[in-house]
C-alpha cells in the first residue's frame, strides 16, 4: 500500500522570493497563504519550504539561530500556524527544511560555545591549531579553507560552509537530544516532515589531514559515514515513527547503495533521498565547468537511480539549481515546448515529484549582467576564488551565470506589471526581465500554457496507477531521445521525450493518452521537443 508522500505531488517555495505582502521587497508567509488556492488548483499535495527560521541571513535563512523562532522579515508563529492550519483545510501538508549539519555563529548555543569552559564548548567542533594554521587542510563546500580562528576561545571552529556556519558536534549527545527536541516542537505543531539539509555529512569520523583535491579535500572524513547512519536511525526510532509524517534527506556525491543504506525497505533511515548525479551530467567534476548538456548522459543516470532505488525523490529544479529549460531544453525557440516536455519526463517517472516554484510557468535561468547584481553567497566565493587564480573576468562571470544559485532565487513572476507582482518595495533580488512574457498572470488564461499543462500532468499521474505504482524500463538514451516504458496490472505506458530542435522518427505505438504537441494520434514522428505518453493493454 502506498503512503501519503508516494501519492502526492510536493512544491518547493523559496519564501524570500515567492511572494511579498508588505512591501519590504522579501517573501513572506502571509504571501504564502495568499496563493495557496492556486497551488491547491495546480494539484499540489505537499508543500516544502526552505528555512523560515530566525536567522542573520549569511546564506538566505540556511545559518539558523533559532529554531523555535520565525525570521522577523518572514512574519510571525502566529503567522506559520495559520500557514499550517490553512494549508491542512486545503488537504495541502507542510514540510519544513531542516538544517542540523550546521548553526548560525549567532545562534546562543555558539555565543556560549565561545566559552572553553561553557557546558556548550562541545556542542561545535573547536580544535587547537596545528604549526600556526588550522588542525588540518580540509576546505569548505565554498571553496575555502572550513577552519576559523576565534581569538577570544583561542581555537579553531570548524565549519564545512560559510565562516558563519559552525558545524554542530555529533559525538556529543546533547546535541542530538537538542535535534529531537526541535523536531518534535515542529511536528506537535502540525507539519508532515522534513527536507534534511546535507544530511549525510553531519557526522566527522575523524579530523584527520585529508587527500588533497581540487574541491573538498577532507570529504573522505564525513560523507556518509556510519556515525550518520547510527544518528538517523535514532532520529527514525525516537522521533519520526512516532507521527504521521516523513523525512527527505539531501545527500551529496551518493551512489544508489549508499542511498539504499539511507533509505532501503530494510533500513528506513529515510524515506527518501535526493541524490545529484542526474545534476552533474553536464560538467566537469564539479558544477563550475559546465559541458554541452546530452540526453544520453542524463537518461543513463535516470535510468540507474530508477532501477536501482524502489522509490526516488524526482526533481530537475531547485533552490540550488539552475533553470531545467534553460538547462536541459531551449529556453528561446522551443521554450514552451521544452518546458511542457520536461514536465512529462518529470511526472512520468517512477518515485514523488517535486516542483520548484516558477517552473509550472517555465521560469528561466536569471539575465544579470554583472556580480553587482549576485546575492548569493557562494557565487561570490567561487567569483573571487578564481579571480585569484588569475582567471579572466569573463570566464569567471560565464560560470556564475551559467551555474550560479540565483538563476533559480529571481522573485516568482506573478504577472507583468512591475517587480512581477512580487512586491510593491524593491525587490531583494532583481526580477527577471522575462517576466512580461512569462509570468503565472498571462498562463492561467492560457490553455496552451506550460502553467496549464502542468495541472494536466498532475492530474494525470493522481489518476493513474500505472504512473503511481508501476514498473520501470527503459527502451534508449540517446544525445536527442529518452523513451521508457511503466508497466501495472495489464497496462503498459511508453514515455516518448523528444531533447531535439528537429524532428525525428521514433517507434512507438498505442493510444495518445498525453502529448505536449496536442495530438490525439502518434504518427511515428515526435516533433521538436515533443513529449507524448502512449497506452496500451498488455495480452494476459
Amino acid at each position: 500500500m502506498s503512503k501519503v508522500w508516494q501519492e502526492r505531488v510536493v512544491y518547493q517555495i523559496y519564501p524570500r522570493s515567492f511572494q511579498d505582502t508588505d512591501g519590504d521587497g522579501i517573501g513572506d508567509i502571509p504571501g504564502i497563504i495568499l496563493h495557496l488556492g492556486d497551488l491547491k488548483n495546480l494539484g499540489v499535495g505537499i508543500l516544502w519550504l526552505s528555512p523560515v527560521y530566525a536567522s542573520p541571513n549569511d546564506d538566505n535563512g540556511y545559518d539558523i539561530s533559532d529554531y523555535r523562532s520565525i525570521q522577523p522579515e518572514f512574519g510571525t508563529m502566529a503567522d506559520m500556524d495559520r500557514l499550517i492550519a490553512e494549508a491542512r483545510r486545503l488537504d495541502i501538508l507542510l514540510v519544513m527544511d531542516l538544517v542540523i549539519n550546521h548553526t548560525s555563529d549567532e545562534h546562543e548555543w555558539f555565543r556560549k560555545s565561545r566559552d572553553p569552559h561553557s557546558s556548550y564548548r562541545d556542542y561545535y567542533i573547536w580544535r587547537a591549531g596545528v604549526d600556526d594554521g588550522p588542525p588540518n587542510n580540509w576546505t569548505s563546500f565554498f571553496t575555502e579553507k572550513c577552519w576559523e580562528f576565534d581569538p577570544r576561545s583561542g581555537e579553531y571552529y570548524l565549519h564545512l560552509f560559510s565562516k558563519k556556519q559552525p558545524d554542530l558536534n555529533y559525538r556529543n549527545p546533547a546535541v542530538l537530544n537538542e535535534i529531537e527536541e526541535i523536531m518534535r516542537f515542529w511536528l506537535d505543531k502540525g507539519i508532515y516532515g522534513f527536507r534534511c539539509d546535507v544530511i549525510n555529512v553531519i557526522y566527522k569520523a575523524s579530523l584527520e589531514d585529508g587527500e588533497r583535491k581540487f574541491m573538498l579535500t577532507g570529504s573522505e572524513h564525513y560523507i556518509s559515514r556510519s556515525g550518520t547512519h547510527e544518528i538517523l536511525r535514532r532520529l527514525r526510532s525516537d522521533v519520526l515513527d512516532h507521527y504521521d509524517c516523513f523525512a527527505v534527506g539531501e545527500t551529496v556525491f551518493v551512489t544508489p547503495k549508499m542511498a539504499r543504506d539511507l533509505c532501503g525497505p530494510d533500513r528506513r533511515e529515510l524515506d527518501m533521498v535526493f541524490s545529484f548525479e542526474h545534476m552533474d551530467t553536464d560538467q566537469y567534476f564539479v558544477k563550475w565547468f559546465r559541458r554541452r548538456f546530452h540526453a544520453g548522459r542524463f537518461g543513463k543516470v535516470i535510468t540507474r537511480w530508477q532501477t536501482e532505488l524502489d522509490w526516488n525523490a524526482n526533481y530537475l529544479e531547485n533552490h540550488d539549481q539552475t533553470r531545467s529549460v534553460s538547462r536541459f531544453g531551449s529556453d528561446t525557440a522551443f521554450w514552451k515546448e521544452s518546458a511542457k516536455m520536461l514536465a512529462v519526463l518529470l511526472l512520468s517517472l517512477r518515485g514523488t515529484p517535486f516542483i520548484y516554484q516558477g517552473q509550472e510557468i517555465g521560469m528561466t535561468n536569471f539575465d544579470f549582467k554583472t556580480m553587482d547584481q549576485i546575492r548569493d553567497i557562494e557565487s561570490h566565493y567561487v567569483y573571487r576564488l578564481f579571480r585569484r587564480l588569475h582567471m579572466p573576468k569573463r570566464i569567471c562571470w560565464r560560470m556564475i551565470r551559467l551555474a550560479g544559485r540565483d538563476n533559480a532565487r529571481t522573485p516568482m513572476q506573478w504577472n507583468a506589471s512591475e517587480n512581477a507582482g512580487f512586491s510593491t518595495g524593491t525587490p531583494w533580488l532583481r526580477v527577471n526581465g522575462a517576466a512580461q512574457n512569462i509570468n503565472f498572470e498571462s498562463q492561467n488564461m492560457d490553455p496552451d500554457s506550460i502553467l496549464h499543462f502542468y495541472r494536466q500532468m498532475i492530474a494525470l499521474r493522481a489518476q493513474s496507477p500505472v504512473l503511481l505504482n508501476g514498473s520501470f524500463r527503459s527502451i534508449r538514451n540517446s544525445r536527442r531521445l529518452i523513451a521508457f516504458e511503466r508497466e501495472w496490472c495489464g497496462e503498459k505506458l511508453t514515455v516518448l521525450l523528444s531533447f531535439s530542435v528537429t524532428s525525428q522518427r521514433v517507434a512507438g505505438a498505442g493510444s495518445v493518452l498525453i502529448s505536449t504537441a496536442g495530438r490525439t494520434e502518434y504518427s511515428g514522428v515526435l516533433a521538436p521537443y515533443e513529449g507524448i505518453i502512449l497506452r496500451t493493454e498488455m495480452k494476459t
